[in-house]
């Protein structure tokens, strides 16, 4: 069997595989399934130094090639993840690796939410800087849609935190690596990307959006070779560790985004399909690096067209 172990700068993972923040919930509601010491790392929802309740419903429509979603960012805020039993308490307890999304509405609001979680981090193995999604009127990608506010946010975060900083990037064509390189700059260790892609549908019947956002992020299938793209982009352009993400529904597709530069991968929209789709693509890894005879996963990354 292959080592996976997963090494992204200041961080080590025993496999590349993680979750996308805001599909697998905070854990709990998948750990029936598998034990969550067995993925690369979970990434949890987006926690704000405040409760936020998301965006009115409908939030989630299925579209072709994927899904599109507008949720809003809802959580229950630093306060009560850091404390509830349902939240950070039981990952710690089940030996999760555990990535905490961030996001505000203000540059002081990730610069709290970073320093409270810093101040109580026993468990918490990094955080991911959100300035890139596109489902909040406030925060979000506005902060994602300048390189000079970008690495303003990400400037304030490593003031305000030791944590290996992950910093998860708005799909801009042509502008991703300007971008990665301007948070980098600012402190970020490692980039994501992609986000969702914004998007909209209407039902024909009703002649009505079908999400009560009007617009949402769209993921799955549909945005995998935009994604791949961007990653293949942005490690051409810098030598900085990547994840990324957009459409991973098998080890094939993962395999991909490692060829064109990711060290780790999120799988996200799947695990509505499938709730085993990370460790069935775990296993489906090996196979492909052992029917290849490579050692080592990170072998591989970054080797297209080689």
């Amino acid at each position: 069997m292959a080592d996976l172990t997963t090494k992204l700068g200041p961080l080590t993972l025993k496999n590349p595989v993680v979750t996308a923040s805001g599909t697998f919930g905070f854990g709990k509601e998948y750990a029936d399934f598998f034990p969550l010491d067995k993925l690369g790392a979970v990434v949890v929802k987006g926690i704000a130094p405040f409760p936020s309740h998301g965006n009115p419903t409908p939030r989630v429509a299925e579209v072709a090639g994927g899904m599109l979603n507008a949720i809003g960012l809802q959580g229950p805020g630093v306060e009560k993840f850091l404390k509830h039993e349902d939240y950070l308490p039981f990952l710690r307890n089940a030996g999760a690796t555990t990535i905490v999304n961030i996001w505000g509405k203000s540059i002081d609001d990730y610069a709290e939410v970073a320093a409270k979680l810093d101040a109580d981090s026993a468990g918490i193995a990094a955080l991911e800087v959100n300035i890139s999604c596109p489902n909040v009127k406030e925060g979000g990608a506005s902060f994602g849609s300048d390189p000079n506010v970008a690495k303003t946010v990400v400037s304030a975060v490593r003031a305000s935190t030791s944590l290996p900083l992950i910093v998860k990037l708005s799909p801009i064509p042509g502008r991703v690596a300007e971008f990665a390189e301007a948070v980098v700059d600012a402190g970020a260790d490692i980039i994501s990307l992609i986000n969702t892609i914004p998007a909209m549908a209407i039902d024909t019947d009703t002649w009505q959006p079908k999400i009560a956002n009007v617009k949402g992020g769209l993921s799955g299938p549909a945005i995998k070779p935009v994604a791949v793209g961007m990653v293949y982009d942005v490690a051409k352009a810098l030598d900085v560790p990547i994840i990324g993400m957009g459409g991973i529904f098998s080890a094939l597709d993962a395999v991909e985004f490692m060829l064109a530069g990711a060290s780790a991968f999120a799988v996200g929209t799947a695990i509505f399909a499938d709730p085993m789709a990370p460790i069935k693509i775990i296993d489906g890894l090996n196979a492909y690096l052992d029917e290849r005879g490579i050692a080592k996963a990170a072998d591989i990354v970054g080797k297209v067209g080689n």
